[in-house]
């Protein structure tokens, strides 16, 4: 699938060469010299990351980029700030005072290389689009569904398999390599904590995160001593899992 990016600037020459060498890499480009436009394009388009520029009236450009961290929809769409030339930052373009209340990921200055510009949306792009691939080792077949429907509802994040035993779960992790193993204790075959020592061993850039109900002392010292990232319990499935997981990767 296309990337969709949103151009929000008045410039007419810089918009239609960013635009240009934005399509050559595959993307789907909207274009808006307007705050309310800009607006329409983020609500019908959904565009994946926005390049703001600089817009009249003066202070819009800020006022749209505010609008898109309150809104809970783009509160995490990524930003790149391109502003006019410093000598004419005094009548256009944006004030100091927003600028130092900026939640960008990148700012720039006009005149600048537009094969910069594209390597950083690129690179943007690629970590805003990318999805964290994890496989589910479980023998319960109810707590897998769990986990992968809680897991499946993200958008940062994939559930590339299941395993039902330690042995499957080492098998499937050099199959997949998965970002990350949901790994239990207590399972047939083989074990969590010796699945996990093989798979931490074979696959120095797989983190495994321990999930189990049994959370003493003990296992969670042998499941730190084996390689894991971290240890879960389940009775905390929710919000701490998933933090958990980003904080992985």
């Amino acid at each position: 699938m296309k990337t969709r990016i949103l151009i929000v600037d008045q410039e007419e020459e810089f918009t239609a060469k960013l635009q240009a060498e934005l399509e050559k890499k595959g993307s789907e480009v909207f274009v808006a010299v307007e705050k309310l436009k800009a607006q329409e394009i983020v609500r019908t388009g959904k565009p994946q990351l926005i390049v703001l520029g600089a817009i009249k009236p003066r202070g819009d450009a800020f006022k749209l980029h505010q609008w898109l961290k309150k809104t809970p929809a783009t509160s995490n769409l990524p930003i790149v700030v391109v502003d006019v030339p410093p000598e004419k930052q005094s009548v256009s373009g944006w004030r100091r005072d927003e600028g130092l209340r900026l939640d960008v990921e990148d700012y720039f200055y006009r005149p600048l290389k537009l094969s910069v510009l594209v390597s950083v949306i690129e690179k943007l792009l690629d970590k805003a689009t990318r999805k964290i691939r994890v496989l589910v080792a479980d023998d319960h077949a109810v707590v897998r569904e769990g986990i992968c429907a809680l897991v499946n509802l993200q958008k940062d994040m994939l559930i590339v398999g299941e395993a039902t035993d330690g042995q499957d779960a080492i098998e499937k992790t050099l199959q997949l390599m998965p970002n990350v193993v949901l790994m239990d204790i207590v399972m047939p075959v083989l074990n969590g904590i010796e699945a996990m020592k093989q798979i931490t061993s074979k696959c120095k850039d797989v983190k495994v995160l321990v999930l189990s109900q049994y959370d003493d002392e003990g296992n969670i010292t042998a499941s730190k001593q084996a390689g894991a990232f971290d240890f879960i319990p389940k009775k905390s499935v929710s919000t701490e899992l998933l933090e958990a997981i980003r904080m992985a990767c």
